[in-house]
């Protein structure tokens, strides 16, 4: 808590970050598809995932809803670190351009919060394969919800 008596992001000292970054890992979601947040910092977020056979869509290429679920779980965990006490979040719109294939490797997602209003939020996040080429770009809208996050689903990991 700050000196305010709120939880924010710039008293608690990364403690709520490092909290939803552990919370995203153990999501099915993300050990279902491999990708992992690697850095995270008040209003940004750095995630990556190592391509595999799993990954491949009908076109021989990274399925397209892989790319968007690494960019939608990297700017929501970009967007959540700006949340205050019990507030959480959820993705309203998401637009994501493919402006290359690939195949293989390891892809980078960098996330940034672009404006943060009371309600709504506006993200940003590139993704780019091991050499720092441009794989896609996206962005997102998202809500403040003023309901906490929501329980873990029975048998989760804690």
């Amino acid at each position: 808590m700050g000196q305010s008596g709120r939880n924010d992001v710039r008293t608690s000292k990364g403690h709520r970050r490092r909290a939803l970054a552990k919370r995203l890992l153990a999501s099915p979601v993300a050990r279902l598809i491999g990708f992992r947040v690697v850095e995270a910092s008040a209003g940004k977020a750095k995630g990556d995932l190592r391509v595999g056979i799993r990954h491949i869509g009908p076109g021989g290429t990274v399925h397209g809803g892989i790319l968007c679920d690494l960019a939608d779980a990297t700017m929501g965990i970009a967007f959540m670190s700006t949340l205050h006490g019990r507030q959480s979040a959820a993705t309203a719109e998401l637009k994501i351009n493919f402006l290359r294939p690939v195949w293989k490797g390891r892809l980078v997602a960098v996330a940034r919060v672009v404006h943060r209003g009371r309600r709504l939020g506006f993200m940003d996040c590139e993704i780019s394969d091991q050499t720092g080429r441009l794989i896609a770009r996206a962005s997102s809208t998202c809500m403040v919800l003023a309901q906490p996050l929501a329980p873990r689903p029975r048998g989760s990991p804690k």
